[in-house]
């Protein structure tokens, strides 16, 4: 972990006591998505309700500059030079792309969704999703306040199947996710769902940070 790196996190704790004895999980969640996004692996986040705001949140952090523009790679800005794009849309390409971590949502495909909950059962929407797009290498973060959403557990399990490393974002009791084994599983020291997700977003906004500072 770069020192620069490092600073995000310990200003996050310092501004969040509370994640104080977060703070060896995030780093573990942080080593975990590093390794997905180094070896070209994608991650899938789900959730519910606000939970649902906080997985889409989160893509829009990966997939676009967080805190700063993310240069392009060297054999990336040769092969729109070389294109056959004229020079003012070779230009556009090349002060506006910027380097993206892949991250997929799974809260937002409404029909999708619907599909999965009408022909088969709701429980599953997010299932299907984990086994559609995920392949081994990748990442799941699935994040439930109370630890024990039905369609959360069902994309855990499945992950875990299917060797894709799972993060389980919760509050203080944990629910039944401890029961999922889930490779790292965040606990924030709060019981009331609100409480929780205002501690959530410290936690995903360092990570997203962390992981910026580290690959760009």
């Amino acid at each position: 972990m770069k020192l620069s790196t490092k600073k995000i996190l310990d200003e996050c704790i310092n501004n969040f006591p509370l994640l104080e004895q977060c703070k060896q999980e995030i780093i573990k969640a942080f080593d975990i998505l590093v390794e997905c996004f180094k070896n070209n692996g994608k991650l899938l986040v789900c959730g519910n309700g606000g939970s649902c705001a906080d997985a889409g949140h989160i893509v829009g952090e990966l997939m676009n500059k967080f805190g700063k523009k993310r240069a392009l790679l060297e054999n990336e800005i040769k092969k729109i030079k070389e294109s056959s794009l004229s020079e003012n849309d070779k230009n556009f390409l090349l002060c506006h792309l910027q380097k993206s971590f892949p991250a997929i949502s799974l809260c937002v495909h409404t029909s999708l969704i619907t599909a999965i909950s009408n022909d088969e059962d709701a429980e599953m929407i997010y299932a299907q999703q984990v086994y559609g797009y995920g392949k081994e290498g990748d990442v799941l973060l699935a994040i439930s306040t109370s630890g024990n959403s039905k369609n959360i557990l069902r994309a855990l399990m499945t992950a875990k199947v299917f060797n894709i490393k799972t993060i389980g974002l919760t509050g203080k009791n944990g629910g039944k996710m401890k029961e999922h084994n889930c490779d790292v599983l965040i606990c924030v020291p709060e019981e009331i769902t609100y409480k929780i997700q205002q501690l959530h977003l410290p936690v995903y906004h360092c990570l997203c940070g962390m992981i910026e500072e580290e690959l760009s």
